[in-house]
């Protein structure tokens, strides 16, 4: 549904009022008297078909019931009221959109699952002390040929197929292709036309002493060309650029024809150009702070720039966007208190929380089935089941070991010594399997059980595959019911070994279903989602009576804990310390990682307390920023979505050029993130639609994930995609063409290394071939100029064959 469909809005109220029907004011149930309800207004899509008057229903809907269910409820009273019955009887609920408007913008209610009094159209409404709000029933609309031809565009860009939902198990990809909507826009209404256009590189750090030993008297020459001529000024190093223009037009007044210039220009009407590179020297920042300058000065070399015309703004223009925005709060739960089945009657009750659940939580394992045996079939085979949270083991269960043939089965609950009401966000049931030979070596494993039927602990064993499931989905509920989950098959000797130890902690299932091994599992399932509460930050009184009687003696030793190098691992006792000793350790930003790792994940009164001391980080808020710190809690030892929060909000002081040199690093760090949609995710998007030299390099290290690292493919391609949905037309266009060589130039390697037998061995006819074929290329498929990939300055033309 495009947002121009909605500039108009559909209900003219005013003039209507007379002919309108409003329908009777409804309440879902005779049993709610005591709880909220919310007033609604739903303006109907049967609303101005064949010119009649909107059909608005006013409903009575109560506060903690789900959209789900909330949009069951218009259709059933539409049925039973509407003068259009056929038509309700005709479509289903799915097939129809919730939206509303909120500061002259559309968004849409996008979350079934979402508790109504959670919504963010709810609380804008109380703010504005609205006691109806509207909401308008809007049909979904096929995409039209336009925005299905630039989705395929993006696709072919990307190397992946964002809308290809065939090998996920819940909705996660499509909910953050929405849910990034509203970032992309924000950084696309505020960037500033003209400097993302020329995405000057400059830098905030000092110039090096070494380098002002080159200058004389603070200033150096620089020589503009325009045309044929050239001029050679001096400037000053602290002039900017706006500074070397005015100056210049200044001098050259009288002899603009010697220049090129039209008389009726001015220096308003130019920029600086770096020669023989698409970089320009623009903005309010010195000119020793370019990095081009700097440059050359470094090498001793003349600075040669080029009187140009700016680039068109217009070109950076970004397609319509085709969806609405997402509710802000789309994903979010209530407070334990709206969500408590305590003191509710069973009509009252449509969501639980995981808080209430005091049982111990358990996983049946159906089975495995493989549809190739490994080689040798004397083998036996059992499958450990891992509560784990980013690095930390929660519980830890397994199976009886059983002959390795092509189907296993179990049929066995697995119960863990944890509670489900212990669940922390992030948590993953890892799914390994291992085999050993049957009753042979009794080599001792470094595998501790806490159940093994059989003492077979004891045999070596070997891990063969693994998968992972988030236990909470991207929505904050318990997962529930049957899975069969597709495993990756660990690296073998002499095998690419790749990045296994990020790899090993993605939820991704293997895509290729029909080589690879897969296990069957059951998880209890409920009368109604279980979903994870938010939680209410108090005071702990008892953290600041701990503070303030902590003696010397192990005040020293904390200290000393928290100088140890970052590698050294912490022994339980420190941690201990560390913990009891919490807020002492908050005063100092370099204990965040050591405290953080300290913190018992498992246990949901720790989580609370750990939220609570969070809430108390001034000190880490005030300190310079330590990048080498930062990053440590953007490392695989955390998946707490607040504390890596915490660390990217700590980055955004990071200058542009700061972040060309950690983008690898950062872009590496999203592999840790539990979810698709991440406060990483979106810092990375915001710096790349914010710099488009940022922009460039984003793309390619994205990109070259997504086509060697299957385990991580659908993330990086749906932060890529709105991305590239926000990086404007010039970008794509450049993008386009350095993708194609890219390819061409790949597809030329592959058949050469088809035919040539030894690696290092290259025969004439082997050299003879490549030439004849890179000649048959620059004939016929090469663009004639396009963007260098590993520097975005330079153009490249013609291959030099």
């Amino acid at each position: 549904m495009e947002l121009g469909d909605y500039e108009q809005p559909v209900v003219m109220r005013e003039e209507n009022k007379r002919r309108r029907r409003r329908m009777k004011p409804h309440c879902t149930s005779s049993n709610l008297s005591s709880m909220e309800l919310i007033s609604i207004e739903f303006i109907l899509p049967t609303s101005n078909k064949q010119g009649k008057a909107p059909e608005i229903m006013l409903l009575e809907i109560a506060g903690n019931c789900t959209v789900e269910q909330m949009k069951a409820q218009i259709w059933m009273r539409a049925i039973e009221m509407s003068q259009t019955t056929d038509f309700y009887h005709t479509f289903t609920p799915d097939q129809f959109i919730l939206q509303y408007q909120k500061k002259g913008q559309w968004y849409e209610i996008y979350d079934k699952h979402q508790v109504l009094q959670t919504l963010d159209c709810i609380l804008y409404w109380k703010v504005l002390q609205k006691k109806v709000g509207k909401i308008y029933v809007v049909q979904k609309q096929k995409p039209s040929e336009e925005v299905q031809e630039f989705q395929r565009q993006l696709n072919n860009l990307i190397g992946y197929d964002v809308t290809d939902v065939s090998n996920v198990h819940d909705d996660e990809l499509e909910f953050t292709r929405r849910r990034l909507v509203t970032p992309r826009m924000i950084e696309v209404a505020c960037r500033d036309p003209k400097l993302y256009a020329m995405h000057p590189w400059t830098t905030s750090k000092p110039l090096p002493e070494y380098l002002f030993k080159k200058i004389t008297n603070n200033n150096i020459f620089i020589i503009i060309h325009r045309g044929t001529t050239s001029q050679k000024v001096k400037v000053s190093i602290d002039d900017t650029p706006d500074m070397i223009l005015h100056s210049f037009f200044t001098k050259m007044a009288k002899k603009k024809s010697l220049m090129d210039i039209p008389e009726d220009h001015s220096e308003l009407d130019f920029v600086l150009r770096i020669c023989g590179r698409d970089e320009y020297i623009t903005g309010e920042t010195p000119i020793k702070d370019f990095h081009w300058i700097r440059q050359c000065l470094k090498n001793g070399e003349e600075i040669h720039l080029v009187l140009d015309n700016p680039p068109d703004p217009n070109e950076d223009e970004v397609q319509k966007e085709e969806w609405p925005l997402v509710d802000d709060c789309t994903g979010v739960t209530g407070y334990h208190e709206q969500l408590t089945i305590d003191g509710k009657d069973h009509e009252r009750v449509f969501t639980i929380s995981l808080w209430d659940c005091n049982r111990k939580f358990r996983v049946k394992i159906i089975g495995i089935d493989i549809p190739v045996l490994p080689r040798n079939t004397d083998l036996t085979v059992f499958v450990e089941a891992n509560i784990q949270h980013g690095q930390q083991l929660l519980s830890q269960r397994r199976t009886s070991s059983k002959p390795f043939t092509e189907e296993v089965l179990w049929n066995i609950w697995l119960e863990f010594d944890i509670k489900i009401k212990d669940l922390p966000k992030g948590a993953l049931l890892n799914l390994q399997i291992y085999c050993g030979k049957a009753q042979g070596l009794s080599t001792k494993t470094n595998l501790q059980s806490h159940e093994s039927p059989n003492s077979d602990s004891k045999c070596k064993t070997q891990l063969l595959y693994y998968v992972n499931l988030l236990l909470i989905d991207h929505r904050f509920l318990l997962r529930s019911g049957e899975y069969v989950l597709h495993m990756w098959k660990i690296p073998g000797k002499g095998e690419e070994q790749g990045s296994i130890n990020a790899d090993k902690l993605t939820s991704a299932t293997n895509p290729d279903k029909e080589n690879s091994m897969a296990i069957s599992v059951v998880l209890d399932k409920y009368c109604h989602p279980i979903a994870l509460p938010k939680h209410r930050i108090t005071s702990d009184p008892q953290g600041d009576r701990t503070r303030a009687e902590m003696p010397n003696q192990l005040r020293k030793q904390l200290e000393e804990i928290i100088a140890t190098d970052p590698l050294n691992p912490l022994s339980p006792e420190d941690k201990e310390l560390l913990w009891h000793f919490r807020y002492e350790s908050i005063k100092h930003p370099k204990a965040y990682p050591k405290l953080l790792s300290s913190v018992k994940w498992g246990q949901q009164e720790i989580v609370a307390k750990t939220y609570q001391l969070l809430a108390k980080k001034e000190v880490w808020d005030q300190s310079t920023l330590d990048v080498g710190l930062t990053m440590q809690l953007l490392d695989c030892n955390f998946s707490d979505e607040n504390v890596r929060a915490m660390a990217v909000q700590k980055l955004e002081s990071l200058e542009d050029d700061d972040v060309l040199h950690y983008l690898l690093q950062l872009v590496q760090a999203v592999k840790f993130e539990p979810y698709h949609d991440s406060a990483l995710a979106r810092f990375l998007l915001k710096r790349g639609l914010r710099n488009k030299r940022i922009g460039h390099f984003l793309f390619w290290f994205l990109r070259s994930e997504i086509a060697q690292s299957m385990h991580y493919q659908q993330r990086f391609a749906v932060i890529l995609e709105a991305y590239l949905r926000g990086c404007g037309k010039a970008m794509l266009h450049d993008f386009m063409k350095q993708v194609q060589v890219i390819e061409l130039l790949h597809t030329v390697t592959m058949e050469i290394k088809s035919v040539s037998a030894e690696k290092y061995d290259v025969t004439s006819q082997v050299i003879t071939q490549l030439r004849q074929k890179l000649e048959r290329l620059q004939s016929s498929n090469l663009p004639e100029s396009f963007r260098v990939p590993y520097d975005p300055g330079l153009r490249a033309g013609a291959l030099v064959v």
